[in-house]
């Protein structure tokens, strides 16, 4: 049941993700850098939580070599990092070009569990016919994230 506590943090971490970047973005000065700046400290905070947290783990450890590196993983596992920082600069740009975390954050979170589900089940295709109420669940989600934006806030 510990990856329960670790996804309620990721629901934390990111439902807390766009409010605070654009606060940020919106700090970091000239409206035409303010994007580039933002992506930069972001870009920073991957670099420290994604890169010297586990070189500095790994090597405490002794198993910072190459070995259990596969091409196929390595490859993989970057790709997705890459997915990340894109969604996360795509973010940034939704905010540079007038959206605020009151449409931009219900869009992305309203989407991307129906993508990864999608997505999911081409990679790992069922094993099994799938239940329609699968696709009446996205139905939802996106019925949701569209009540969401239509009801939110006045800011």
């Amino acid at each position: 049941m510990l990856w329960a506590i670790f996804a309620i943090g990721a629901a934390l971490s990111w439902g807390v993700y766009g409010a605070m970047l654009h606060q940020g973005q919106m700090a970091l000065g000239s409206p035409a850098q303010r994007g580039l700046r933002a992506l930069l400290c972001v870009g920073l905070a991957y670099f420290v939580i994604g890169v010297i947290v586990p070189v500095v783990a790994l090597a405490s450890q002794g198993e910072l070599k190459l070995q259990g590196f596969s091409a196929n993983g390595s490859a993989m596992a970057t790709a997705a990092g890459a997915l990340g920082a894109i969604g996360a600069a795509c973010i940034i740009w939704a905010f540079k070009s007038g959206g605020v975390p009151n449409y931009v954050m219900p869009l992305v979170f309203g989407g991307a569990p129906v993508i990864n589900v999608l997505v999911t089940m081409i990679l790992h295709p069922p094993k099994s016919a799938v239940n329609p109420l699968l696709f009446v669940g996205m139905l939802l989600v996106v019925l949701g994230a569209s009540l969401v934006l239509y009801f939110r806030p006045q800011s």
